[in-house]
Formats: C-alpha cells, structure tokens, sequence
C-alpha cells in the first residue's frame, strides 16, 4: 500500500469515525431523553389511573354502604334474623343492583350462604367466602358468569348490622374495556387492560386492538407479579414500535387479576433517530470527498517527493552514485531532497577516497607479502651460491659433490620460486567459468576418488555423505574440482596425526549443499571471520590465497561458502550452489 493509499484511507477512517461516533452518541442522547419522557408520562399515567381506580372503588364501596344502611335491606335482615324463609328474596338482588348502579350484587347470610344474586340467580344456596372482607376497603375479585365466563371487578363487603345473625352485602362495578373508555389519554399513547382469567394467555381478555405483539410483557408481568417493561413492534416498521409498560393488578390473595399496559409511541423517537442518521451519511460522504482532496493535495506535496526519494535511494542502492533528486519546494520535504543531494555527493566523494585508499593498501599488501614470500627462497639460493663459489678451491672430487648439492638446491628454490609467483598470478587474473550442466554429486565422488590414497598414507578416514537424487547444478566442473581441491588439502594440513575427512553433497533448499569437514583443531571465531581474507592464513608457510582463491570460484558460480565448527570440534566448510530448476524459477 502506497503512502497515497495509506492518507486516504486514514483520512476517510477518522472522518467516519468522527461522524459515526457524533451520530451514535446524539441517537444514544436521544434515545434516553425519549425513554426518560416515556417514563414519566407512563408514571404520570399510572398515578392517574390509580387515582381514578381509587375514586372508582370508593364509588363502589360507598354504594354498598348505602344499600347496607337502606331501609328495605334492614328490614329484609329482621324478617331473616326472627325465622323467614330465604326462599322468597331469590329476586331481590338484581332490583336492588340496578337501583344502587352495581353490576354485581349478592345477599350473603350469616352462614356464607348466598340467599340473593343479581348475576347469577341460580347461585342460591352457595357459599361466598368474600364475606369475609366484610368492612375493608374495596378489592379487586374474579366473578364467574352462568354463560361460563367470568369478570374481573371492584368489591366492597359490608354488614348490615343491629341483627344477631347479620345479613352480608357483596357490590361490585365490573373492570373492562368501558372502564377505560373514558380515561383521559395523551396523544401517541394506548393504554388497554388484560383480564387474566385463565391460565394461559388468551388474547379475547385483552381490551386493545391486537394482543399478540404485547404478550411478552403481559405473561412477564402475570408471572412475576412485578412491572414489566420493554419495546413492542406492532409491525415491521420501527416507526410503529411502542414502549410498553404492563402493571399487575393484583386481589387479596396476591393473585394477578388483571394488567394495564401503557404504551407511549416511539415514532418520535425513531423518526429523529433517522434524520440523524441521514444527516451523518451526508456528513460522511461529504467528509470523505474532503478527505480524498486533502489527501491528492497532501499527496502532491509529500507522498510524489517521497516517491521520488525512494526510487533515487534505490538507485543509489543499485550503485547509481550520481543520482540526484529535483527540489520542488522550500519546506522540510524540499531540505530532505537537498540533504540527500548533499548526502550522495559525499558518497561518491567518500567511496572515490575508499576506493584510492584500498587500492594503495591493496598494492602494499601485494608488494609485502611478494617480498616476504621472495625472501624465503632468495636466502637459501645466496647460500647455495657463495657454497658453490668456496667449491672452487677444492679438489675436483668434492666440488663436483658440493656441485651436484647446490644445483638440487637451486632446483628446488627456483620451482618454489615459480609456484609462489604462479599462484600470486592465478589470484590476480581468475579465469572465467565456463559453465555446464553437472551433478553436484559427481563433483564429491571425483575428489573422493581422487584422493582416498593419499588420504589412507596419512592415515586419514574418508565418508562421504552423498544424497540418492540428482543435484543439477550450473558450474565449471575444473574450477569447482580446484575449489574442493583446496579445500581438502587444507583439511589434511590440519590433521597431521590422522583423523576423519568427511564429504557431503546434499539439497538445502533451492541449493545444493557441498560440505568439506575434518576432525582437526577446529578454528577460533577471530580466525573463522578473516579466513576468506586475500593473504591471511593461519599456517607457517602459504600464501594465504587459497581460500580467498575459492571464496573467488564459489562467488563466480552465484553462490556462498561458510565455515562453521564441525561435529568432531573441527572445521566444516560448506559451499552452497543454486540448483538448475531454482535458477530458471527466478
């Protein structure tokens, strides 16, 4: 991803998340100032309806103390307390309900037995244990109806009194939808009553239009006996969701009798919630256009002249030393681009310097060790020489022995002259590969072969360690055998009182892994750094080329060599070669 990329993308995010997060916080401050009207107007309702129940049940109890202290009740209660049958005021109930406004109306003995009943007749003779609540306040009570229904209403008990076996007035007004029906309520408000008079939830009990979507609510509040509250989708649409509120009324018992909802209207709510919504869409997209422009002007100012500094310090990093950068402004990215300018100037000055300063030093080092290798033979030939010269004075016999000496010696001497210049001449001008196909494992088993004699004199154990599949390889099969070569010869310098010499060719990789390991005295880490070092060597004679010579041949081949401590605490070289199929991949 491009820094381009990487504005835009920033800028867009912050601006959606600034936007989104202002428009849920306003809809979340919305939402609790609705729920908290909601609430209070639920509150404000149900204290009313409470007051009105209230007046409601004083109504019913005060028209059943009138019906107790009337004259024709009390006279009713003389002729019952001195012998009258019961039989004949089986009628009385329902004149005296419709005169005193009661839906319900029964005449109780003092046994609970009912002697009268307006709604239902054919109850004379059972018992009424309402009678019990004779003198307290109004009550709620379920009535049953001879149609084999049943109503839910206010009661009120009271004695008519004065008698030794007092006469029991049961009153009450039925609780239903047309007791609502006058309730004075708030536009965007629905208030309905559930009569839970049956187990399950039946909706034919509920007084509003449609019972299901509140069910939840109601059977909440029926079975806990505490106020239940939630959000009521009467259809599909969210404007047409309702708050509801559902109030247990409850008996003597504790029984739930009955449920008023309340449900407040949140199309307001939903409705505001929207327009906020839209408005942050239109912010958003707006804010996102603003961000695109901001991040092509930003992009303009920074990103192409970063670009351009990037793509100059790659070509830097490629050795392109003269690569410069134009300088478009006079701001931080302008004495960026000046800095850099100024930084590849005095690198190409520096490396120039580098490069004069290594090449002296590389001459010296040359012109050292030539004259120190040099040294070592001229010296035995000036011996040999002045030898040669002293000779002269001795009989013929023994000069032509001291002679025949010297010449050996100055055989010797010169062909060690010749191999010293000879390998300083191969280091200097290395032949170029001439590259075929090969198997790296024919590389291994042409040394093994070649040297397992000598190797046995020296009594030195060889393994090889050869992998079953092919190992393809691009290389000069003679400069490779010389490499390996020098290898050996150096792991047999090391083990002069014999030891193990292993070869191994394996895959590692995409390479193959050549590796040349003795079990001599190993290498310290110092040694292992400066081992590939033209002229550094570790032994008493040499000239410290041979490894730097095959340092030359493996890098010439596009591959690495390594040196590492060995199983048997001595030194493991390892030469890695690309395979043909990883080379053609790449």
């Amino acid at each position: 991803m491009t820094l381009r990329q990487k504005l835009l993308l920033m800028f867009s995010l912050t601006v959606v998340g600034i936007v989104g997060g202002a428009a849920w916080t306003v809809s979340v401050r919305v939402r609790r100032v609705f729920e908290e009207l909601d609430r209070e107007q639920t509150v404000a309702l149900v204290n009313q309806f409470q007051r009105e129940f209230d007046d409601r049940a004083g109504e019913t109890a005060a028209a059943v103390d009138r019906l107790a202290r009337s004259e024709g009740l009390r006279e009713i209660a003389f002729e019952l307390a001195n012998g009258q049958d019961s039989a004949q005021y089986v009628t009385e109930a329902a004149g005296m309900a419709q005169e005193y406004q009661l839906d319900d109306l029964e005449l109780v003995s003092s046994d609970g037995s009912i002697i009268s009943s307006a709604q239902w007749p054919a109850r004379f003779g059972y018992q009424e244990p309402a009678i019990a609540a004779a003198g307290q306040a109004a009550f709620l009570k379920q009535e049953d109806l001879p149609d084999g229904t049943s109503q839910i209403g206010l009661f009120a008990v009271r004695a008519v009194q004065g008698f030794a076996k007092p006469l029991f007035v049961v009153g009450g007004r039925a609780i239903d939808a047309g007791t609502l029906r006058d309730f004075p309520v708030p536009a965007g408000t629905q208030v309905a009553l559930y009569r839970n008079l049956s187990s399950g939830f039946d909706p034919s009990n509920f007084s509003g239009a449609a019972a299901e979507p509140f069910r939840q609510v109601i059977d909440q509040a029926r079975t806990t006996g505490q106020d239940a509250s939630g959000v009521v989708y009467l259809t599909a649409r969210r404007e047409d969701s309702v708050s509801a509120t559902a109030i247990p009324l409850k008996g003597t018992n504790g029984q739930v009798l009955a449920v008023l909802i309340v449900a407040n209207s949140r199309r307001g709510m939903v409705e505001v919630q929207n327009h906020i919504r839209a408005i942050a869409y239109g912010g958003a997209g707006i804010g996102i256009l603003i961000a695109v422009a901001a991040s092509l002007w930003i992009a303009a100012r920074v990103s192409r002249p970063i670009e351009q500094l990037a793509r100059a310090a790659g070509q830097v990093a490629a050795g392109d030393w003269e690569t410069r950068v134009e300088i478009r402004s006079h701001d931080e990215v302008g004495a960026l681009a000046g800095s850099f300018n100024h930084m590849t100037r005095q690198l190409a000055e520096q490396r120039e310097r580098l490069l004069q300063s290594e090449r002296v030093a590389a001459w010296r080092e040359l012109a050292r060790r030539l004259a120190h290798e040099l040294k070592n033979p001229l010296f035995p030939l000036q011996l040999t020489v002045e030898n040669m010269v002293r000779a002269r004075a001795l009989p013929q016999a023994e000069f032509d022995e001291v002679f025949a000496e010297s010449a050996a010696t100055l055989q010797a001497e010169i062909a060690n002259l010749k191999i010293i210049i000879g390998r300083f001449s191969d280091f200097s001008k290395m032949p170029k590969p001439q590259t075929e196909k090969m198997d790296a494992r024919d590389a291994v088993r042409r040394l093994a072969a070649l040297y397992d004699a000598a190797l046995r004199e020296k009594n030195i154990e060889l393994r090889t360690v050869v992998d079953t599949e092919p190992l393809p390889i691009s290389a000069d099969p003679e400069l490779l055998h010389r490499a390996l070569s020098n290898l050996v010869l150096n792991a047999m310098d090391a083990m002069p009182g014999g030891g193990t010499l292993t070869l191994a060719a394996s895959r590692h990789g995409d390479a193959a892994c050549l590796s040349v390991a003795d079990s001599g005295t190993g290498l310290t880490p110092e040694e292992c750094e400066r081992l590939f070092t033209p002229y550094y060597t570790t032994k008493q004679h040499g000239t410290g080329l041979g490894l730097a010579i095959v340092q030359s041949v493996v890098a010439d081949h596009h591959g690495t060599i390594s040196v590492e401590r060995g199983e048997d605490d001595g030194a493991r070289f390892v030469i890695e070669l690309p395979l043909i199929a990883a080379e053609v991949s790449a």
